[in-house]
């Protein structure tokens, strides 16, 4: 089975595994990626759901490592390949100066990124009406499994010991929307500054669209070298069902900011998270994405996953064939625009692990 192929169904219908306990341990709740574990599919580190409703009746099973290993991937009872569980990072057993666990100020993603929520609060999230329906922000809080704000020095500290001790190549820095109009900018542009005083290490901002471009430069300065701005979904009539208070940012401002921040960080250092099954058809999504690519944005379309305690909780995760109708197009659209995943500084493209993308950007 070709790898893109592989990635595309575990990544649709989740895996059953017979050891849980092997690798890096599974994420439950948070910012997301949440309800996954990372698997090593033929040299690439990929996110997939483990703790969803279509997890628990996938028809395929990985099954404890081997002596050299490596585990066998069945589906239906047919082995289909093999593949590797990243081990636990070494950082995960220390602790900072003021005695917070590493792993509740930033948490390993994929094989080498590091990844943070810095403020784990959000105005949306706080009433039902107005949270995004697939949003766990809260639920590690709530279980105690993270910490409400992560000052700058924890995590310059927690930085320096993941590059120091288990090699991590960028980071991403996410926040939960504050009651400001920079949207979270100024939290990420003082995260940034802390880190970057303290380890050389790539970082990616995640934001929505500040009111005033000036945040831009502000946050390149601060050193932030590549920027996200999720757009989640890309029509009104899903935007407003399924989030309906960060819809109050229009599509509109979201085009006007990634045109702004591309000079700033350049094409393809700034990218967008599109999550594919929420109601959005493929002609939509590439509709939009051929716009975004226009501007030298690098649109991220990654298979929606259900988590469990949202409102989405029993939403369907797409289908493997309703994932391959956007990702084929998408990478032929990104080769002829000169954008690829490798070519990020750092975050989410670049780590590529909760989408299949980056094996479909490889020339037949």
């Amino acid at each position: 089975m070709p790898t893109e192929q592989l990635i595309n169904e575990l990544q649709s219908f989740g895996v059953r595994l017979l050891d849980p306990s092997a690798g890096v341990q599974s994420r439950r709740g948070g910012a997301g990626p949440s309800d996954h574990k990372a698997l090593t599919v033929d040299g690439r580190t990929v996110m997939v759901p483990v703790h969803t409703a279509t997890a628990f009746d996938s028809p395929y099973v990985v099954r404890k490592p081997g002596p050299d290993g490596l585990s066998t991937v069945e589906r239906d009872g047919v082995r289909v390949g093999r593949v590797a569980f990243p081990l636990q990072p070494r950082f995960y057993k220390m602790q900072t100066f003021d005695g917070v666990p590493y792993s509740q100020i930033a948490v390993l993603h994929g094989r080498d990124v590091l990844a943070t929520t810095v403020l784990q609060t959000c105005i949306r999230y706080q009433s039902r009406t107005k949270t995004c329906q697939f949003c766990a922000i809260g639920q590690s809080l709530a279980a105690g499994r993270t910490v409400a704000r992560k000052t700058p020095e924890q995590l310059a500290e927690v930085a320096r010991a993941a590059v120091l001790l288990d090699g991590v190549k960028h980071m991403v820095m996410t926040t939960g929307t504050p009651a400001t109009s920079d949207r979270g900018a100024a939290i990420l542009a003082e995260s940034a500054f802390a880190v970057k005083a303290a380890i050389d290490l790539p970082i990616q901002g995640q934001c929505e669209p500040p009111d005033d471009d000036v945040w831009f430069g502000r946050m390149k300065a601060a050193g932030i070298d590549a920027l996200g701005m999720h757009l989640e979904s890309v029509t009104p009539a899903v935007r407003g069902r399924i989030m309906p208070g960060k819809a109050s940012v229009p599509m509109e401002r979201y085009m006007q900011a990634f045109a702004a921040a591309v000079p700033v960080f350049g094409r393809g250092q700034v990218s967008t998270y599109i999550l594919a099954g929420l109601g959005d058809t493929p002609e939509a999504i590439l509709s939009t994405c051929e716009t975004l690519v226009g501007l030298g944005v690098y649109p991220f379309v990654v298979p929606f996953v259900p988590i469990s305690g949202t409102p989405l909780e029993s939403h369907p995760a797409p289908t493997p064939a309703f994932m391959h109708a956007i990702l084929g197009p998408l990478s032929a659209m990104l080769r002829r625009a000169g954008l690829r995943s490798g070519d990020a500084k750092a975050g989410c493209a670049k780590c590529g692990a909760c989408s299949a993308l980056s094996s479909y950007e490889r020339p037949a």
